[in-house]
């Protein structure tokens, strides 16, 4: 969803909620009271796009770039396939769609972001990618036991350390990556059965888990932070474990990129 332009009802509605310096699940519950049934923008336009479909991600940018302007984008669809499956193109479709299809359309839109004011780039990750370390040796889990759970967290590892090297490579932008809570949506669901199950009623709804997210995205403050950062509950938190051993070295890290690189070009 594109929003053009960025109007300043959007932001009106939004920004007394949006600047609190704290988070809680009663102040995003007030939040979501204020929020109109309505939209108060008209400029809202819904695109329907595969993500993992390289070629399709490729397609929608050079559709959308000639027909919009862009002041935020936020990679927030993902999955977790607890069985090995590929796509059409022989992906592994964790992989196609978390971390191959957010490089695509996150890199191909980066020079219409860098045209507009304050552009910003939001990742939703996890806190699951805690107990990975970027491996870039089995990206697509040919070689290894699959599990969709750590193929996943893994994948958000990867997100993680993008969004470092974006911020690092583009200081115009904004970026940042964000761990929502562990939240009720469907996805958790049919992911994870059983963790939904243990946790009930203590897991976050959508818009508690929305909450950072809005606020990295509209608020003022959040682009005072340094770009590149880890959030959690609208604080910057550490993306490693104290002697968890997870961090990846300059070249790991550039070998990723090469990968994706190739990757994308290959399906452009």
């Amino acid at each position: 969803m594109s929003l053009h332009p960025r109007t300043s009802s959007l932001m009106s509605w939004r920004s007394k909620s949006l600047e609190e310096p704290s988070w809680s699940p009663g102040g995003t519950a007030a939040l979501e009271k204020q929020l109109p049934s309505r939209s108060p923008s008209e400029n809202i336009f819904l695109h329907i796009v595969d993500l993992s479909d390289p070629k399709t991600v490729w397609k929608f940018v050079e559709n959308f770039k000639q027909e919009h302007t862009l002041n935020v984008l936020i990679n927030n669809a993902g999955c977790m396939v607890n069985k090995r499956e590929l796509t059409e193109d022989g992906l592994e479709k964790n992989f196609a769609t978390n971390t191959l299809g957010v490089y695509v359309l996150t890199t191909a839109l980066i020079p219409v972001l860098e045209k507009e004011h304050d552009p910003r780039v939001i990742t939703v990750s996890s806190g699951g990618m805690l107990v990975q370390k970027l491996n870039t040796d089995d990206l697509q889990s040919e070689r290894t036991a699959f599990d969709g759970t750590m193929v996943y967290a893994q994948n958000k590892r990867q997100q993680v350390v993008l969004t470092e090297r974006w911020a690092r490579a583009h200081p115009a932008i904004h970026f940042s990556c964000m761990h929502p809570g562990w939240a009720d949506t469907p996805g958790v669901r049919l992911s994870m059965p059983g963790f939904h199950a243990r946790l009930g009623a203590r897991l976050r709804s959508e818009a508690q888990g929305a909450d950072t997210v809005l606020w990295l995205a509209l608020a003022p403050t959040a682009a005072l932070q340094p770009s590149g950062s880890f959030f959690q509950d609208r604080k910057p938190v550490p993306t490693h474990l104290p002697f968890a051993r997870t961090s990846s070295s300059p070249a790991e890290e550039e070998k990723l990129i090469e990968i994706l690189e190739e990757l994308a070009q290959r399906f452009k």
